[in-house]
């Protein structure tokens, strides 16, 4: 591809992250294991990159001139791997592999296993220190890809996080976007209780960062954040995205303890039935007509 997608209509990449959470879950089952909370809550986040501001080619993944995208909070590889099902990476239907011996789709993602990822990751607070490695390559071969680095919030917590934030703003990153999908929850409960971030921010901004916070569920702020970030010069950016854990799924919403725990026989039907019951695209357009 000569540059990112063409802009989406809303309504119908609303519609599609409807799909990617029936997807997703039906993953997670299959699996019987995995993180659904912050999967949930990042699929507004990975559908923006991958059906509007990357630059990419599933037929060509290894495309020099690709945007990298990096999946720092490596846990929630199930709406990665959703994602990029959707973008052409990998059949569908392969999706219920997840987890399964031989598979390439791991619980955390293994970039020798499957075309299309970039680093393996895991081990939380790594992601961008790694982002920082390919941006100064870009920089110093003269290439124009841009680098995006998705973290959780509860990941920041990471003293690693904080040395990568002021080494890329010493050496003006401006080809670096991190962004955090701040739903206020970790495995361990509320973020500000476990260790508290805010003012957020402002902690960012203190290291040389450009900040831009938006409504990590709104796809027109995301995009407008993505479009901002790019034409940002001098400093990185950091967008942080408020979201919600477990977001589109009620008995999930805001709920720590399902960060780590996939859904039952009983509550995949139950969220099912949920998503099923949202309007469409489609039916929204005829309502209004």
């Amino acid at each position: 591809m000569s540059g990112s997608p063409p802009h989406p209509d809303i309504a119908e990449l609303a519609d599609r992250c409807r799909r990617l959470r029936k997807d997703l879950l039906v993953s997670l089952h299959a699996a019987g294991s995995g993180h659904s909370g912050g999967s949930l809550s990042s699929v507004e986040i990975l559908a923006a990159f991958y059906f509007y501001k990357l630059r990419h080619d599933p037929n060509d993944p290894q495309w020099e001139e690709r945007d990298r995208f990096l999946l720092s909070k490596g846990h929630v590889c199930p709406a990665l791997y959703t994602v990029m099902a959707h973008a052409g990476y990998l059949p569908v239907e392969e999706l219920t592999t997840l987890r399964k011996l031989g598979s390439r789709l791991q619980g955390h993602p293994h970039m020798l296993k499957l075309p299309g990822l970039e680093t393996s990751s895991g081990s939380l607070g790594q992601g961008l220190s790694i982002g920082i490695g390919m941006a100064l390559a870009a920089k110093l071969d003269n290439k124009g890809f841009r680098v995006y680095c998705l973290m959780g919030d509860g990941e920041t917590d990471e003293g690693q996080v904080w040395e990568a934030a002021m080494s890329a703003a010493h050496y003006n990153l401006d080809n670096l976007c991190g962004i955090v999908d701040r739903n206020r929850l970790q495995i361990d409960g509320d973020t500000e209780k476990v260790m508290r971030l805010e003012p957020y921010g402002e902690k960012w901004a203190a290291f040389g960062w450009n900040v831009i916070e938006c409504d990590g569920h709104n796809l027109e702020q995301l995009m407008e954040a993505l479009d901002q970030a790019e034409c940002n010069c001098g400093a990185p950016t950091v967008i942080i995205a408020h979201t919600v854990k477990g977001k589109g799924i009620s008995f999930m919403e805001n709920k720590a303890e399902w960060h780590g725990i996939p859904p039952n026989d009983e509550q995949l039907a139950l969220a099912l039935r949920e998503l099923e019951m949202r309007p469409s695209a489609e039916q929204l357009e005829k309502a209004d007509g």
